[in-house]
């Protein structure tokens, strides 16, 4: 691991070139640092409790903060995205002094704030939110009405940030251990949001309070509110823990379609648990939601809007007629569950360690349906959506996410690794060990690579470089002379070097190229060619 460490330094000082080629704001710090008024205390639990008009598309309320003091300071910074505001904050009662700084409320304590102590403040807050530009990857509040005129209203919000629509410690190192959500919406209508309903009120006026409990840690993002004249129903699954709770939304004109669509729940949470182990959330249960967008991985409230139909949007991404026997956004989604939602970035310039492994749980589950083969050709099928435009890793500290190649490359990244480990059991302790290990945990990049080198029992550190901090394609350059056949890797890092799977004549071969030049006795070397299922490029030289 001291090789790794030493790769990996070289790696930051590459990034931090990279870096150079953006310009970040004093917001940007704010938002994407550990600030100094972040850092003391550690996030416990929040109390979100929010009035939603869809008449005026207002929402007001306060939100609950309870945080340990990790070490005394006097100054805690919450973030609101304008133009939402802030009326006041209070602490046992006392009204607090704060000062805005862009999104950032940076809050004066007047209790001295003693190390190991519980405390809370109430943050009270309002107006009109965001308005989603293009959901979910411009985010904020969507209000949309139903073919029968009620209104159809969702929030999503990843990389925007969770502060778009209420008050919160707005970076994803730290997490609360639960939550309470507490939504109030007019006559008829019913909010969605994660975690369980433990009741539901019936205010004075008409409206109607629906609380919802979330036992388990949750990343701001995954916090979601979902406003509908919902028909619901349930079911169960049988899954590695036992008994999971299954609920289903969707609009009264789509539920006969949503009936049958929803069916594939079962067997995508059937192919997931075999490759990376029990449902993280069985405390809080599965619900899938219709959404007037076309979804996200909201933690234990997954989000649909694909039309009920297989594919993404009806079409097949890879273009081999794999992606059309399944629903890409129940089964993308989904699979957050795992790879976001219980293992989850700290900073967003990792966000691969989200889009990768999801992106190859699309692979991972048409294999375990339709075969080893399917599943590769699924995966490889999606390289032409490659661009290799900047790296993968992003830019640390300044909430800025990498390349969206985070999602194919990345994908097949790790589809290669899976080739270089060469043992389908191994791979698959190795994915089913990562969400054992880092379980409800937020993680950097170096944690993820550092742990599957160890399990794979091979040193990836040049891998990872390549394909996320490069955007290279390692190419396999050789020669052939006589019997003998010359091969190196080139147009890749400093040091490279990775076992490829070669067909040489009539023969499959593994060899272990670096970046010097290897010589093979190789008679009948008339014909080379590369196993399809490594992500590299070849290249004869004459």
């Amino acid at each position: 691991m001291k090789i790794f460490r030493l790769a990996l330094l070289f790696s930051i000082f590459s990034l931090t070139l990279y870096a150079q080629k953006y310009t970040f704001t004093h917001d940007d710090t704010l938002r994407g640092s550990i600030t100094k008024e972040r850092a003391w205390w550690d996030l416990q639990f929040y109390h979100l409790n929010t009035r939603i008009n869809p008449a005026d598309s207002t929402i007001g309320g306060s939100v609950t903060v309870r945080y340990k003091v990790i070490q005394p300071s006097q100054v805690l910074q919450i973030d609101l995205q304008r133009p939402l505001t802030i009326s006041k904050i209070t602490q046992d009662g006392q009204e607090l002094t704060y000062k805005r700084d862009g999104d950032a409320f940076f809050v004066t304590l007047a209790k001295p704030q003693k190390t190991n102590a519980q405390e809370e403040i109430t943050v009270y807050y309002g107006g009109r939110p965001r308005i989603a530009k293009r959901a979910p990857w411009d985010g904020g509040f969507s209000w949309k009405r139903d073919q029968n005129g009620q209104p159809f209203v969702a929030t999503s919000c990843q990389g925007l940030g969770a502060s778009v629509w209420w008050p919160c410690k707005d970076h994803m190192y730290d997490e609360p251990d639960s939550m309470k959500i507490s939504i109030t919406v007019p006559p008829g209508l019913t909010d969605v949001s994660n975690g369980r309903l433990s009741s539901v009120s019936n205010n004075a006026d008409g409206w109607r309070t629906f609380h919802w409990y979330v036992q388990n840690p949750i990343n701001n993002y995954g916090v979601n509110v979902n406003i509908g004249n919902y028909v619901s129903w349930t079911d169960t699954f049988e899954g590695e823990k036992g008994k999971l709770d299954l609920s289903f939304y969707a609009l009264p004109e789509n539920v006969e379609k949503a009936k049958v669509q929803f069916q594939q729940v079962k067997p995508m949470l059937k192919a997931f648990e075999h490759w990376f182990g029990p449902y993280p959330f069985y405390e809080d249960g599965f619900k899938l939601v219709e959404v007037p967008y076309l979804g996200m991985e909201h933690q234990s409230s997954v989000t649909y809007g694909n039309g009920y139909q297989n594919g993404y949007l009806g079409r097949d991404l890879s273009a081999t007629g794999w992606g059309l026997k399944w629903d890409f956004i129940i089964i993308h989604e989904s699979g957050h569950e795992w790879f976001a939602n219980n293992i989850t970035y700290k900073d967003v310039a990792d966000m691969w360690i989200h889009e990768s492994f999801t992106n190859y749980s699309e692979n991972l589950y048409t294999e375990y349906h339709h075969g080893k083969q399917a599943g590769a050709e699924y995966v490889i099928g999606c390289r032409k959506l490659i661009r290799n435009d900047k790296p993968i890793i992003g830019v640390y500290g300044v909430n800025h996410s990498g390349s969206g190649d985070m999602y194919y490359k990345g994908g097949n990244m790790l589809h290669t690794i899976r080739q270089i480990v060469n043992d389908d059991e191994k791979w698959r302790g190795i994915l089913r060990g990562l969400n054992k290990t880092f379980y409800h945990q937020t993680v950097t990049s170096p944690q993820i690579e550092e742990y599957m080198s160890a399990q794979a029992g091979v040193n990836l550190s040049k891998v990872f470089d390549q394909y996320l901090r490069d955007v290279r394609i390692p190419t396999l350059e050789y020669k052939l002379e006589g019997k003998q056949l010359s091969y190196r890797w080139s147009n890749c890092v400093a040091g490279f070097e990775m076992p490829v799977k070669l067909k040489i004549g009539d023969n499959w071969k593994t060899l272990q190229p670096t970046s010097d030049w290897k010589t093979l006795k190789a008679s009948k070397a008339s014909a080379v060619m590369i196993d399809p299922n490594f992500y590299v490029e070849i290249r004869k030289l004459e």
